[in-house]
């Protein structure tokens, strides 16, 4: 069963180019037709997968799906629309995302890539995860063999509290934990990318389970 089509990719493309109320109000049935609705059934069916890969991470058509309307306030970009679907799921203590880490897919032509981890974490949380290296580094050495790439932005000097010499200085300098893997348009829109999702998050799972073991969550 295809969950995403080419019209998803169509409409996605098309609202690129006409990022504006009045092209959008016209074109609101298919934006519900093919990227909303179809959204909202892949993470309803995604959770069952979900349950197995991370039994604490909550798949909930009702929260899980971005809005498709951007915030515009603090922006020079006053595009009304995202021009993507994003869908996040997110560890069930959470009340914003970057409290807790999870699991990130986003559907954009061309540009459509499945991610995990903890993206911009509070203060809070980016302390927690900082310590439990530190303090642990046979399990994040682990983690760091399984050959997942570690993304994200990173201090240019050493965080409060860890010396520069310290020898998971670069890692310890990270303010996300997070990893990614290209989706092709083709993948996104076959019959068989619901497992293919399946898989691709259980590959990037042990990234999620360490920083949820390091903020002390349920795994």
């Amino acid at each position: 069963m295809a969950y995403f089509t080419p019209a998803t990719l169509a409409f996605l493309g098309e609202l690129r180019e006409n990022n504006d109320r009045h092209w959008f109000a016209r074109n609101k049935e298919r934006y519900e037709r093919d990227a909303r609705d179809p959204a909202r059934r892949f993470i309803s069916d995604f959770g069952q997968h979900l349950s197995r890969i991370a039994p604490h991470v909550v798949a909930d058509p009702r929260r899980s799906m971005f809005r498709i309307h951007r915030d515009t306030r603090f922006s020079r970009d006053k595009s009304p629309y995202k021009t993507h679907v994003g869908i996040h799921f997110f560890h069930e203590k959470g009340k914003a995302a970057a409290s807790v880490p999870g699991f990130y897919l986003h559907i954009q032509p061309g540009e459509s890539f499945a991610a995990a981890g903890i993206w911009h974490p509070d203060p809070q949380s980016l302390a927690k995860i900082r310590e439990t290296i530190a303090r642990r580094p046979p399990d994040w050495l682990r983690l760091k063999k399984s050959k997942l790439p570690i993304e994200g932005g990173s201090l240019k000097r050493p965080p409060r509290g860890f010396a520069a010499d310290h020898p998971l200085i670069d890692d310890l300098k990270r303010t996300d934990f997070v990893t990614s893997v290209r989706l092709s348009d083709k993948e996104v829109c076959g019959p068989k990318f619901l497992r293919h999702f399946s898989d691709t998050c259980r590959t990037m799972s042990p990234l999620v389970e360490f920083v949820a073991k390091s903020l002390r969550l349920a795994w």
